[in-house]
């Protein structure tokens, strides 16, 4: 990371400024729950995505500014609601919003988030930022519900995951790399390869989050916490794909019937453990970042696309 700030630290300083700005309100309630939201914000990576983007590309202008902007009140708006959605009491070690105002105030602050979007980029007549990330929020509702759908049912279909992957957490990565890119270049063909390219990425970065559930580094979150929510992850449909027919039945009784029960799920790590799950993700994790390195390295070397590529090993090596 130290060699990405490096090459727009500036930029990402200058960044949380405008941010700040553009999350003020004249209305107490708000403006104290927006200061709270900036208080905990996370590692910023999608508006690095932007800035890398935009800078590969071309000059960083206010039109990038205005995009990663965007992106981040979209991406806080959709965490908001995800808190509501999933009864969370905690997003990154602090209270959610919901935790703390409740799930009305919450869902308002969201649409709320929302709005101040949309009129940053209408009054800038912004329409492409818009028409991309308007494309990015209405995959991400349709990957969360059909997440929803299959995970009743526990469908197995490693396609069908992908497809919620796609949609669901790679779609707004993808959108942060087409907008930074737009806004340096007002080149379509350029956006739209370097939204393959966050596509590539964001699947890479969903895959390694599944690592994790079955792993025994401090990741942030409760190792089997995916098993307890019934989330159908890419080494569990694996291995559910490749063992026996009574082992089968076994995992998934204990994914319908028993997934709060720790010695149950702690039963269903283990096969996953044991029958390659975990190689077969990692895998499948290393062919979509090789992917999204090639379509890099069709751009022209340079420190900015050094700091892309480090962006891109980083989704893949962390450790929470």
């Amino acid at each position: 990371m130290d060699f990405i700030k490096k090459v727009i630290g500036n930029e990402l300083q200058t960044f949380e400024k405008k941010f700040g700005e553009s999350m003020q309100s004249d209305t107490p309630l708000l403006d104290r729950i927006m200061k709270y939201i900036i208080k905990r914000k996370g590692k910023q990576i999608r508006p690095m995505f932007v800035f890398l983007s935009a800078k590969l590309n071309g000059e960083i202008n206010e039109s990038t500014y205005r995009a990663a902007s965007l992106v981040e009140l979209l991406h806080t708006a959709t965490l908001v609601h995800d808190d509501v959605v999933d009864e969370s009491m905690e997003r990154r070690g602090f209270f959610s919003i919901n935790a703390i105002w409740k799930n009305k105030i919450a869902v308002l602050v969201g649409d709320y988030l929302l709005s101040r979007g949309l009129l940053l980029s209408t009054s800038n007549s912004d329409f492409e930022h818009l028409h991309i990330l308007s494309e990015a929020v209405k995959q991400m509702s349709e990957g969360e519900l059909l997440q929803m759908e299959k995970s009743r049912n526990l469908n197995l279909n490693e396609d069908i995951y992908f497809e919620i992957v796609k949609n669901k957490t790679a779609s707004l990565l993808s959108s942060a790399c087409a907008i930074g890119a737009y806004s340096t270049t007002q080149d379509k063909a350029i956006s739209e390869k370097m939204k393959l390219f966050g596509e590539k990425v964001g699947i890479a970065f969903q895959i390694k989050d599944d690592l994790f559930d079955y792993g025994n580094e401090k990741v942030g979150k409760p190792t089997g916490n995916d098993i307890k929510e019934k989330k159908l992850t890419l080494p569990l449909i694996y291995t559910l794909n490749n063992i026996d027919k009574t082992t089968r039945k076994r995992l998934i009784y204990i994914l319908k019937n028993e997934n709060k029960n720790p010695q149950s799920v702690k039963f269903v790590i283990d096969k996953v453990m044991e029958n390659g799950g975990m190689e077969y993700a990692t895998s499948k994790m290393i062919e979509y970042k090789t992917a999204a390195l090639s379509i890099l390295h069709t751009f022209p070397d340079s420190s900015v696309r050094k700091a892309l590529e480090e962006l891109v090993l980083y989704t893949t090596d962390r450790k929470y």
